[in-house]
């Protein structure tokens, strides 16, 4: 979550509309994607069905202050996560029951990676700290074929043999470093 904050915090107003490596998303549309995805959090942290929470979150998030916006909803995720027992709870996703655990590091692994995508669009320093590069390269190796079979990244980008694990990680969702 750092790691986004990071970079939306230096969005320029000019640059909300910029394209971004996710090929159909603007940066005001990969923002609203990572606030969606944190408003969702402590609503399927405590328990609630997806049918329950229904489209409450659907559509435009961001408002007039982006920033705020993400803030607010990013605090929000925060506090459902540091909860007591938050990870001892299951968790109902579109496609069934998970364990918070493997919730939490799909939304980590998406943060990551749409932190390196936001940076990429701003022209910011794109490097995310090596030790969770690391982590999520070996989550999301672990994880490829779910990742692939479910349409939500492209197909893998060939790296060289000694990429770091950044660049492995980006590549291996359909990136290119």
């Amino acid at each position: 979550m750092t790691e986004f904050d990071s970079r939306v915090r230096r969005v320029r107003p000019d640059q909300w509309q910029l394209g971004t490596p996710c090929k159909e998303w603007s940066v005001h549309d990969l923002v609203n994607h990572l606030v969606h995805e944190q408003l969702w959090a402590p609503e399927l942290l405590a328990g609630c069905t997806v049918e329950q929470v229904g489209d409450r979150f659907e559509g435009d998030q961001l408002g007039a202050d982006p920033l705020h916006a993400w803030v607010l909803a990013a605090a929000a995720a925060r506090e459902a996560w540091i909860s007591p027992k938050a990870l001892l709870r299951p968790v109902h996703l579109s496609w069934g029951k998970a364990t918070a655990v493997e919730y939490g590091w799909q939304m980590t692994l998406d943060l990551g990676v749409h932190a390196w995508d936001l940076a990429r669009a701003i022209g910011a320093d794109d490097r995310i700290d090596p030790e969770l590069a690391r982590t999520l390269s070996a989550y999301a190796s672990e994880h490829a074929a779910e990742f692939q079979d479910s349409g939500v990244f492209g197909p893998p980008v060939p790296v060289p043999d000694d990429a770091s694990d950044q660049d492995r990680l980006i590549a291996l969702l359909g990136r290119t470093p």
